[in-house]
């Protein structure tokens, strides 16, 4: 987890970095999924949002290099994650500003954000400076686009406007 400052975290982050950074090597991938991981009732959240900061900029070190970019995913704790330290797109955004990294973007799933946040469009416009990729899945359900109530169309739309051209 992300959220602690423990030095058998700090190594197991260095080697699953260092691994992602050989899978790069082979693959030519150019983003890592990274999701914080749980959070911790113990601890208060500010003191979690800091671990969490320092953690991804100490992979955003090891990885960036390799121009690999770590992508954080926002997972809605309402349906399918709850416990989870990353819920929302704000959240993300204001991790990656923290860790202050070329690494550190955000993976906007729209089927999370829909639950979590709703107002995609304009959440991407906030956030857009660090997207490094978009997941998709419909909402209610994680069905295929365009049979729930995301209006796709004009969401791709918009990115295409953007200039987005990735993944």
């Amino acid at each position: 987890s992300f959220v602690l400052q423990d030095a058998e975290i700090k190594e197991m982050l260095k080697k699953k970095m260092a691994e992602g950074v050989e899978v790069q090597k082979r693959t030519g991938v150019k983003t890592a999924l990274v999701v914080p991981g749980r959070y911790d009732d113990k601890l208060h959240w500010d003191y979690q949002t800091s671990n969490v900061i320092e953690n991804v900029r100490m992979c955003c070190d090891i990885v960036g290099q390799t121009g690999l970019k770590i992508v954080l995913e926002p997972l809605n704790a309402h349906t399918d994650h709850p416990g989870l330290f990353l819920t929302g797109m704000p959240q993300a955004k204001a991790i990656c500003v923290g860790v202050n990294h070329p690494s550190a973007k955000i993976v906007n799933d729209m089927y999370h954000q829909q639950i979590t946040e709703g107002n995609i469009i304009p959440n991407i416009d906030m956030c857009y400076d660090y997207i490094g990729a978009f997941h998709i899945g419909d909402n209610p359900g994680r069905k295929e686009p365009g049979t729930g109530e995301i209006n796709y169309k004009n969401i791709f739309k918009h990115i295409y406007k953007k200039g987005y051209d990735g993944v």
